[in-house]
């Protein structure tokens, strides 16, 4: 796939991509990407790089790891695309959850030091809020998002409890968040309504749900310490799915990120209805290729976990 970057929207992933050993072969290959990883490990004052490269695989996928990893292989790689396409700017850019901070550092509303500060911070908040209220999250593949909205809706009511989408992710798989009282009623329900798999993730946090009130009030702390600028091109938010371009647009969304949906499906969907036909996902893994492909396929799609000699990035 040749890439047309005009055409294109770069999309980050967020929580789930993580694996050991990513980013190392592009950090080995190119001195930008080394230098991004380098940095992030002089910011947070922790060999960060390490445990991306050689793990331990559990302290890798610590919420409060995760994300700046995660953010920084991402960025990492944005910075080789734009050093083999100097100048070309992209049609928009989004992330998924925690990757909206990787996609406002591409639309240059927030510095790379920030950004990783607010990765970091958010990533702790979120620990900390699973520890003051414990929940959990159960992937539901095979009924609609409105199907889920509706189990989950007398879920809560016949438990007294939290439960409703947190991710809609692309049709046919959607996932839901919430307390152990709600998630046990819901996923009983979800059987019952024809799904054709309900799988309990192995999370201990009800992540864009109402158990992050806490932490969504920390980390809205933080972004008010940050320096947020206009974006230079449209950055597609998790909370509305519609383009953030202003800085009181994009502290709105991430205000009230943590304890929203994220509006997957419909971003992919409103990209591609403003006339973009590329989809790049930048950082670790081909997740949100994958789910793209099922939303709209008819954009090409391509995963950058690194330097991709097909892709004319060799």
């Amino acid at each position: 796939m040749a890439i047309e970057l005009h055409k294109s929207a770069l999309l980050f992933p967020g929580q789930g991509s993580q694996y050991v050993g990513m980013g190392q072969a592009l950090a080995q290959q190119e001195p930008l990407a080394a230098q991004v990883f380098a940095q992030a490990d002089a910011l947070l004052g922790f060999p960060l790089s390490q445990l991306c490269w050689v793990g331990p695989i559990d302290d890798l996928n610590e919420t409060a790891n995760t994300q700046p990893a995660i953010f920084t292989h991402s960025i990492a790689m944005l910075r080789v695309l734009r050093s083999r396409m100097p100048g070309a700017v992209p049609a928009a850019v989004a992330g998924h959850s925690m990757g909206e901070l990787s996609a406002l550092v591409a639309g240059e509303a927030l510095s790379f030091e920030d950004g990783l500060a607010l990765v970091r911070e958010r990533g702790l908040a979120m620990k900390q809020a699973g520890e003051q209220l414990p929940g959990g999250m159960a992937a539901v593949l095979g009924l609609d998002v409105e199907g889920v909205e509706a189990a989950c809706a007398q879920a809560a009511a016949e438990s007294q409890s939290v439960i409703g989408v947190a991710n809609d992710n692309c049709p046919g798989q959607v996932v839901i968040s919430g307390d152990e009282a709600g998630l046990e009623r819901a996923m009983g329900l979800l059987k019952h309504a024809g799904a054709r798999k309900v799988v309990r993730l192995a999370v201990s946090i009800a992540a864009h749900s109402p158990l992050m009130v806490p932490a969504q009030e920390r980390f809205s702390r933080a972004v008010g310490r940050a320096q947020l600028r206009a974006a230079s091109v449209p950055v597609y938010g998790n909370v509305e799915a519609l383009p953030l371009q202003s800085v009181a647009s994009i502290e709105a969304d991430l205000r009230n990120q943590l304890t929203m949906r994220v509006r997957w499906t419909e971003t992919i969907r409103r990209l591609a209805a403003a006339g973009v036909t590329q989809l790049l996902e930048i950082g670790p893994g081909n997740v949100l290729t994958g789910l793209a492909k099922r939303i709209e396929p008819g954009l090409q799609a391509l995963a950058l976990d690194g330097v991709d000699p097909a892709a004319g990035l060799g």
